[in-house]
C-alpha cells in the first residue's frame, strides 16, 4: 500500500501489528538458549559480542510471529519489540533449581531409606 494513499487520521500498521517471519537459532553452548531474528535480516544486526558468547548459531526453524500468537516461554509482544528495535531477541534458558546443588550431602540423604 502506498503510504500517501492512507487517508488522514488512519493508523498505519506498525511492525508490531503485522506478521513477521523469524528465524530461530539455538546455542551450541547453552541448552535451551535461543536467538530470534527477522528472517530477511538473518544475523546481520546481532552484535558480534553476543554471537561470541552464544556460540555459532545453529538454525532450528523459521516461524511466523504475530501479536496474536502464543509462545511457550516468551511474551510475543516483547519478542516482536526486541526484533524491531535491536534486531534480535535472546531467549534465556529456564531457571533451574540450583538451591538443591548447594545443600550439604547429609540433608540431601535425609529421606533415603536406611
Amino acid at each position: 500500500m502506498n503510504p500517501s494513499a492512507v487517508p488522514s487520521g488512519t493508523a498505519r500498521p506498525t511492525s508490531l501489528t503485522m506478521k513477521r517471519i523469524c528465524s530461530i537459532y539455538k546455542s551450541p553452548r547453552k541448552n535451551e538458549m535461543y536467538l530470534y531474528v527477522d528472517k530477511r535480516e538473518a544475523l546481520s544486526r546481532v552484535p558480534e559480542a553476543l554471537i561470541a558468547a552464544f556460540g555459532a548459531p545453529q538454525h532450528a526453524f523459521d516461524l511466523v510471529l504475530t501479536p496474536e500468537r502464543q509462545l511457550a516461554r516468551e511474551d510475543i509482544n516483547k519478542v516482536l519489540e526486541n526484533i524491531e528495535k535491536q534486531g534480535f531477541h535472546l531467549q534465556m534458558p529456564p531457571a533451574q533449581d540450583e538451591y538443591i546443588e548447594h545443600l550439604p550431602e547429609e540433608l540431601l540423604r535425609m529421606n533415603d531409606p536406611v
